[in-house]
């Protein structure tokens, strides 16, 4: 129940949602296959389920941020110490025109040892970065490293927070 949720797991479980929505909604548009009926776990993994094609279909969502400040703004509060330490050294460490790909391609990484006890879950990043879309993302796509190996039957991006460029499928 979202009342036994603090106010940062709340908050994690409506942009789970949100995220989960814009996608769903992409795919319908580009595919013409529906997918419903939208509802999160609990323990949250993967994070939502839906159902597709008759049959559930788990999503585990991802935020893909820039750097520490933009986190901050777009959630509208601090972050976790783990999350400011990750992005703080992407900052660092990446110019600004490589970040995307070196985020993207973190999140790809430490998703990759997830496992989960469901028959079918895809993998949803949803792009937080203004500066990105997806017309950015398709110019990198020759570059993304997915992990040989990961739990994952596909892997989409949703080209920006809005949701307004669309999606992109990065696996398979």
């Amino acid at each position: 129940m979202v009342s036994e949720l603090n106010n940062s797991e709340h908050e994690k479980l409506l942009l789970e949602h949100q995220a989960a929505k814009l996608f769903m909604r992409w795919y319908e548009h580009e595919t013409g296959n529906p997918i419903r009926h939208l509802w999160h776990n609990r323990p949250a993994k993967p994070d939502v389920s839906c159902r597709f094609e008759g049959d559930r279909l788990d999503l585990e969502v991802a935020h893909l941020y820039g750097g520490e400040q933009e986190a901050m703004q777009i959630l509208k509060r601090e972050l976790s110490d783990k999350t400011r330490q990750a992005l703080q050294e992407l900052e660092r460490n990446t110019e600004p025109h490589a970040r995307l790909l070196t985020a993207l391609n973190r999140i790809l990484f430490n998703k990759s040892f997830k496992r989960y006890k469901t028959k079918r879950v895809w993998l949803v990043i949803r792009n937080a970065h203004p500066a990105w879309g997806k017309n950015q993302i398709l110019a990198l796509q020759h570059c993304i490293s997915i992990p040989s190996a990961h739990p994952f039957e596909q892997i989409w991006i949703v080209g920006d927070w809005d949701g307004k460029s669309g999606i992109v499928q990065l696996f398979p």
